[in-house]
């Protein structure tokens, strides 16, 4: 069919359209990829109507230029929200707001919100008269709304299979690690260490790791970290700094120079883009020596029972993956003369707020591990009083524990 600007029965102009619309149509139920479909719309255009020039904004997260056929390039970097926001109808002229190539823009809504700008120029004029387009402006503006709404549902259901995959890999990346979480139930067979542990992430993953190791017969060691950050590429970083910790971590292994090599790891796999907070202890049931190290983590609480005596294990060096290099590793020990308690902590704990909006800190660690009895039961009391996992809406942060009883 040729172009449609001159004089032109009503029937065959009539016929044209309904022929447009339904082609159109089934294209979009044969689900032809976006820009088979904006190629059919430039054609109608362009080839029947007689327009030289024809542009499409659409709006998604931002305004984007969807189709340029004839205008300038500049013009596609034009700011759309604030040099369209007051058009809501169409206009015929667009040289005020400093578009003299653009003769006519068309808003196009979906659910009464403005997706879309058409610009329209080089329009064939009809000697004095009218031109042709100008009738066919409810037309091109029907056309146009439905092929920017096929287009946008194009991008939802793109959107959603994406979203759909991210959600298997995140619920594949979450068990995963949860692999990674030690089963702690082996430690309770040993008389003189019951090691026990909570772990919740706050999102599907997340970037705390503790751990627990028998290293001889008569040493056990454990750890706490914390990755900067949140999300799969702090899971992700804390997933290979475990596989390295216990490649590391023996029985002899000084642990300066674990935390030594580990830094270096961490420095290497991160590149700089985020470190990692972290306490090692290693405890020999024999001598009854607890050495430690912490790396700028949240400083653990031990509690002797006997004494009453409460002691922070303050940090001795920086973070993993801070420096390329540790100027100093400060190695401490305690002797453990009565039966004790440990608990190792991440600061989604410390720093979760009360009622009143003050931070924890380790004074809800101390309040409930000063008795006498199990550092267990005392877990299991102080999480059920803040509402862990899932019934305190003030989490906002990843939580791990872990605990230990140091029995004489």
């Amino acid at each position: 069919m040729g172009k449609l600007t001159g004089p032109s029965d009503r029937y065959k102009i009539s016929k044209f359209k309904l022929e447009a619309l339904l082609d159109i149509t089934l294209s979009i139920n044969a689900n032809l990829p976006t820009e088979q479909l904006l190629s059919k719309y430039e054609n109608i255009l362009r080839e029947h109507l007689g327009i030289g020039k024809v542009m499409i904004f659409k709006r998604s997260d931002t305004w984007e230029c969807l189709l340029n056929a004839g205008f300038p390039r500049h013009l596609e970097t034009i700011d759309v929200e604030s040099k369209l926001k007051d058009i809501t109808e169409i206009k015929t002229s667009a040289a005020g707001l400093g578009f003299e190539v653009v003769n006519i823009i068309i808003p196009v809504y979906n659910n009464n919100e403005r997706l879309a700008f058409v610009f329209i120029g080089d329009i064939e004029e009809e000697g004095e008269g009218m031109s042709p387009v100008i009738k066919h402006l409810n037309f091109i503006q029907t056309l146009s709304s439905i092929i920017i709404v096929a287009v946008e549902n194009i991008r939802l259901v793109k959107e959603n299979l994406r979203q759909e995959v991210l959600k298997k890999e995140l619920e594949l990346a979450a068990k995963m690690q949860m692999m990674l979480i030690p089963d702690l139930s082996h430690m309770k067979q040993n008389p003189k260490l019951n090691v026990n542990g909570f772990y919740f992430p706050h999102y599907d993953v997340g970037g705390d790791y503790y751990d627990c190791i028998t290293l001889s017969a008569t040493k056990t060691g454990f750890c706490i970290a914390d990755v900067s950050g949140k999300g799969m590429a702090a899971a992700l970083l804390m997933s290979n700094f475990q596989a390295n910790f216990r490649a590391l971590f023996t029985s002899d292994i000084d642990l300066e120079e674990l935390v030594r090599r580990l830094n270096t790891i961490v420095t290497i796999t991160a590149s700089g883009e985020k470190f990692i907070t972290f306490f090692v202890a290693r405890y020999n049931h024999e001598t009854r020596v607890l050495e430690y190290v912490n790396a700028a983590h949240n400083p653990p609480v031990f509690y002797d029972t006997v004494t009453g005596d409460v002691t922070h294990f303050t940090a001795s060096c920086v973070g993993l993956g801070m420096l390329d290099e540790i100027p100093v590793v400060r190695k401490s020990e305690i002797e453990v003369k009565n039966y004790s308690k440990i608990v190792c902590y991440t600061d989604g704990l410390s720093e979760l707020k009360d009622e009143e909006g003050k931070e924890l800190g380790t004074r809800v660690i101390i309040n409930h591990i000063s008795n006498s009895n199990p550092v267990e039961e005392n877990l299991i009391e102080m999480i059920r009083l803040l509402g862990l996992p899932h019934n305190n809406p003030r989490t906002f942060d990843d939580v791990s524990i872990i605990a230990a009883d140091l029995v004489k």
